[in-house]
């Protein structure tokens, strides 16, 4: 009899380490599937937005200024994520310098200004068309 009470022990201890071993690949995968989930991709139609204002020298200068009044807070002087405000934002703003953000077409970066999500708002009713262009003008100077 205590064989087979140790053999269910050992049957019972196989399957706990087996469920164990189970959690800990499921937890993997949900942390995986969690981290592209938590990434922003702007819808495939965002991408055919084409740029009024691309190579206009003025609208830059004019989307810095507006960086200046209103994404410095968040995005930081150099465009990295680390402005004061975004120090405490989850997620933390985006970097512009990144090459993932700079791949984007103009377009995405447009519906994100737009569309805004949070914590990151949308300007669709505080900014015009134009300024939102100029700002994404003055983003790509962050690839510089």
């Amino acid at each position: 009899m205590k064989k087979s009470i140790r053999f269910n022990n050992q049957k019972q201890g196989t399957r706990i380490a087996f469920v164990f071993a189970l959690l800990f690949v499921l937890g993997g995968v949900q942390n995986n599937l969690f981290a592209q989930s938590n990434q922003w991709i702007a819808p495939a139609g965002a991408d055919s937005y084409n740029n009024p204002y691309k190579g206009d020298e003025k609208a830059t200068k004019a989307g810095k200024k507006l960086y200046t009044q209103m994404c410095v807070i968040c995005h930081g002087n150099k465009g990295k994520g680390d402005g004061m405000a975004g120090m405490t934002l989850k997620p933390r703003p985006a970097n512009f310098t990144k090459d993932d953000i700079q791949k984007q077409s103009d377009g995405a970066l447009f519906w994100k200004i737009t569309e805004g999500k949070a914590p990151m708002a949308a300007y669709k009713d505080v900014l015009s068309e134009e300024q939102r262009w100029q700002l994404v003008n003055y983003l790509r100077t962050f690839d510089k």
